[in-house]
């Protein structure tokens, strides 16, 4: 049996607070071997943290998910892609990646997320006084965990939050594992359409909001373009919204389910920020997103890479890697590890990370501060986990108080 038959991905997780156990073995005992993909291709797979690292700050290493080499991580993901296709700023390389990017940069610096504390405060207050008057047990998910950081980022984009069901159900069929290919493309051209339309109306008379504040400095530059800016939208609004609302949901139930965590920032919150770094190496609820294409022969681990070859590298495997943290297994929010790489690595660093932090940081110091006998209502095996999912979390969250 070859090591591409022995390993099949994606995995799913056995235990909802641990990655897939196969993880561990392959880490351990053949950090960089091949696997077998949902439509039948191969590619490398790299678990340990420093050689993950590696690979993610390696130009040789290409983001380009238009290319037909790249690998196809959900069944029938190829016919998802289009080779003419606006490119989004995750599936661009050098030299393209870098302007674009240095282009939103100014709208995440730790100035202007500094400025949006107060309104974040005011809704994360307004989320709990809706949880609170309504009815035990409630849903964390649908009273506090997707709608914090989807208004947030709808506030920072300019996006009506009125139109917060569409672009949240059609994000669940694009980031489900189980949607038909024809249906995921629908709902990616559905989102998209629906951005390009309003930065159309945004174009006459451009808001101080991110995608109007945008409209004028590309403009200025000479290089505006709508269908441009709307991927930049598209992939802020999905991003923006769904990644730290599993985080909020998932790190509840860990703390709920480790009292002694919690009494610890319950007493001191100097120290949610802390946790928040701990809840991101635990969760890593982007596992494989950090795919990549062998663009030039180069070798990783000790194991020569072809260039056309695929790469996952694996965030989880490498978040729980011994070398790199001390008894990974362990949830410690003292650990202070900020080299996780939840939110990626190298040039492609996720470009939320701060404004995610800020809102975990400010959810569980008012939640825990305002719902002090906050408990869960369900057993934690009970509980809906997205195992369907490419972004990992909870479908749904009963608590009571």
């Amino acid at each position: 049996m070859t090591t591409a038959e022995k390993y099949a991905f994606p995995m799913a997780r056995t235990c909802p607070f641990a990655p897939p156990p196969a993880y561990q073995q392959i880490r351990e005992e053949e950090p960089v071997t091949r696997v077998s993909l949902p439509d039948g291709g191969r590619a490398w797979v790299i678990s340990r943290h420093e050689d993950v690292r590696t690979v993610l700050n390696d130009r040789r290493f290409s983001a380009d998910r238009q290319h037909p080499d790249f690998p196809q991580l959900t069944k029938g993901e190829a016919a998802t892609r289009r080779p003419d296709e606006e490119r989004v700023l995750i599936a661009m390389d050098a030299p393209e990646h870098g302007p674009a990017r240095k282009a939103v940069l100014g709208e995440f610096t730790v100035r202007r997320l500094e400025a949006l504390r107060p309104r974040i405060q005011e809704i994360v207050d307004g989320r709990i006084d809706a949880l609170l008057a309504g009815p035990r047990p409630g849903d964390l998910v649908q009273s506090l965990s997707l709608p914090v950081p989807s208004l947030v980022i709808c506030e920072m984009l300019g996006v009506p939050y009125a139109d917060h069901e569409f672009f949240q159900d059609h994000t669940v069929k694009m980031i489900n594992q189980s949607t038909p290919p024809e249906e995921r493309l629908a709902a990616m051209g559905a989102m998209w359409g629906y951005m390009d339309g309003l930065i159309a109306e945004k174009e006459d008379s451009p808001p101080d909001d991110l995608l109007g504040r945008q409209i004028v400095k590309l403009r200025a530059n000479g290089t505006y373009r709508r269908t441009a800016l709307a991927g930049m939208g598209f992939l802020l609004l999905v991003a923006g919204h769904e990644t730290t609302a599993n985080m909020i949901s998932l790190s509840t139930a860990a703390f709920l389910r480790n009292p002694e965590q919690l009494a610890m920032i319950k007493a001191d919150p100097g120290k949610t920020l802390n946790a928040v770094e701990e809840m991101l190496r635990y969760f890593t609820i982007i596992d494989v997103a950090t795919a990549r294409l062998c663009v030039e022969d180069v070798e990783v681990g000790g194991q020569l890479i072809k260039a056309g070859e695929g790469v996952l590298a694996l965030g989880h495997a490498a978040n729980w890697d011994p070398r790199a943290f001390a008894n990974p297994d362990e949830l410690d929010i003292e650990r202070g590890a900020r080299h996780h790489v939840a939110f990626g690595f190298g040039p492609h660093q996720c470009l939320g990370q701060n404004l995610a932090r800020m809102e975990l940081q400010i959810v569980f110091d008012t939640l825990f501060r305002r719902v002090p006998t906050l408990e869960l209502a369900m057993d934690l095996d009970e509980l809906p986990f997205k195992d369907d999912a490419n972004i990992y979390g909870l479908y749904e969250l009963p608590v009571t108080w």
